[in-house]
């Protein structure tokens, strides 16, 4: 499973592929609505790498083929590298017959959640849980909703919450991936009505604080159903100065590594457009807070944590700006820490496991903030399905409760494992000990 730097030959191979990915000046046509394609003849990472540096979100890999999201131009630019590139389907008509009804999922997949009916069942959850769970609004997104955090622990445990380990799980960071909010209040569900029944979750209740961000992308997530269908919005709603494109991804937004390594785009048209700063996006920068807000004397409390996307199938671990398995800031220990509890969570959800830098480089992703300034064990998930044929961004309301409840043990692993991931490795004692 050990990724390859590139060097030498490889490493020239991947400056021709970027120059020839960038060479086509940023131009209006960016402004061209983004389609799905599906690109074959991808290899190796730096192929993919090469791909999304036109701009073009690289949405899932199978194979030697991946499925994109692209404007005209950058697509007819990853045909200039020698790539076939071939147009899918758009978004699937849900309607069932009816006529679509803005602002609300289309009627086949009814049983998604809007940001109200998300936030309604939330405070349901609470108002039935209330020794259980509290509400917190740790910031607002661009347009004025509340970004909210949910916090589960009991008061069971003698020891006072600031001495438990904390473990965040945050969702929706990208518009069109409406699953991820379903998988937020899947485990708010099975928390609440597991505790005192089911043993594991009760002995993570009470020796655990737990954090869950169930929208940070609000504003994307409603626009891309204001017309009662889907449009595939990726990013949030920010307008970009000097600009008719709207949006920044928020997943290149964070401050670690942001902009370095060809792993975003700084074309405001691009899907993985990184915003003018870093935490330029509100949404990014009240989540940093709140994460930051954590840290007390020195300690960060949050010890691992979980950010949920689609789709793909995947289990991963920084870093994704660099090949390199060990970097500054990733000893050998970190990463194999970071490994078997990976693969032990994909190997209890079928997912398949590898550092995020095995796909393609990105730049300013939230593990790599997570894990790079804070020391947070962050994995990214990205939820079913495998690939387009099975709905993709889209998949049907039908396989919510199944893709939800697939990783339920999967996040009770990371939720047992928080208080020293290192344990994983047999380095407890080197690493978990009171003297340490």
């Amino acid at each position: 499973m050990r990724p390859r730097s590139p060097g030498g030959r490889a490493a020239a191979a991947l400056a021709v592929l970027l120059s020839l990915a960038l060479a086509a000046p940023a131009t209006a046509r960016d402004d061209r609505r983004p389609h799905a394609y599906e690109v074959d003849g991808l290899r190796t990472a730096a192929q993919r790498t090469a791909v999304a540096a036109t701009g073009a979100s690289v949405d899932a890999v199978h194979g030697n083929t991946a499925d994109i999201t692209a404007s005209s131009d950058q697509a007819d630019r990853i045909r200039a590298l020698g790539l076939r590139v071939v147009p899918l389907p758009g978004p699937p008509d849900r309607s069932g017959g009816h006529t679509p009804r803005p602002h609300t999922f289309p009627a086949q997949d009814a049983k998604y959640h809007t940001y109200a009916e998300a936030m309604a069942e939330i405070d349901t959850d609470i108002a039935a849980h209330p020794t259980l769970m509290s509400k917190q609004v740790i910031g607002k997104s661009y347009q004025g909703r509340d970004i909210i955090a949910v916090k589960v622990t009991s008061g069971t445990n003698p020891d006072p919450d600031s001495a438990k380990p904390e473990v965040l799980f945050t969702h929706h960071q990208h518009a069109r991936e409406h699953l991820t909010v379903e998988m937020a209040l899947y485990l708010l569900k099975e928390l609440g009505n597991g505790y005192g029944t089911d043993p594991r979750i009760t002995k993570m209740v009470d020796n655990r604080v737990i954090w869950i961000v169930p929208d940070v992308n609000p504003d994307g997530g409603e626009y891309d159903i204001a017309t009662g269908t889907y449009r595939s919005w990726r990013k949030n709603r920010q307008p970009n100065s000097g600009s008719s494109n709207v949006g920044t991804d928020l997943n290149r937004n964070w401050d670690y590594k942001w902009a370095c390594c060809g792993g975003s785009s700084g074309s405001t048209g691009s899907e993985t457009y990184r915003g003018p700063a870093a935490e330029s996006a509100p949404e990014v920068k009240a989540v940093s807070d709140f994460v930051r807000s954590r840290k007390v004397d020195g300690t960060q409390r949050i010890k691992a944590a979980i950010d949920f996307h689609t789709y793909s199938e995947l289990v991963m671990w920084p870093f994704g700006w660099t090949y390199d398995e060990t970097a500054p800031g990733m000893t050998r220990d970190d990463y194999d820490a970071f490994a078997t509890v990976g693969k032990s969570m994909a190997a209890s959800n079928g997912y398949t496991p590898e550092q995020d830098s095995r796909l393609y480089i990105t730049d300013g992703a939230i593990d790599d903030w997570l894990w790079g300034d804070q020391k947070i064990f962050a994995y990214t998930f990205e939820m079913y399905p495998s690939s387009a044929a099975d709905g993709g961004f889209y998949p049907p309301a039908s396989v919510i409760d199944r893709e939800t409840a697939r990783n339920r043990d999967a996040v009770l692993q990371l939720l047992e494992n928080a208080d020293c991931m290192y344990r994983s490795i047999g380095k407890e004692q080197q690493y978990c000990s009171p003297a340490h």
